[in-house]
């Protein structure tokens, strides 16, 4: 099962990783002033990765392959790592519909 790790950044900002069930991060949020906003990431994830056209399919100008997550409002939630094929980037899609919904959260 998934899992969402909230850390603190260097600069004081919290932020999210979604990982799969094997450790790997699927998605990574942007930097957030305080923890609650961080949670309420976390939420609109659960939330959005549910609808497929809120993932927003794109390619690296090295031409690989990611994906950015979007809310409701076009904002970015989260943003996924370089694949080397569009097959990955797709199967990332997948973990982040599979794992999100029921990921639990934890503190690094």
């Amino acid at each position: 099962m998934g899992k969402f790790v909230i850390s603190t950044r260097k600069n004081g900002e919290f932020q999210f990783n979604l990982k799969a069930g094997n450790g790997q991060t699927i998605l990574a949020s942007e930097g957030y002033t305080t923890k609650a906003a961080c949670e309420n990431g976390i939420e609109s994830v659960r939330k959005n990765s549910q609808d497929d056209s809120k993932f927003e399919r794109l390619e690296a100008k090295n031409g690989k392959p990611y994906f950015n997550l979007k809310a409701g409002n076009g904002q970015i939630i989260g943003s996924s790592e370089m694949y080397e094929s569009v097959a990955s980037r797709d199967n990332g899609i997948e973990s982040v519909k599979k794992n999100a919904p029921d990921a639990t959260v934890e503190e690094a």
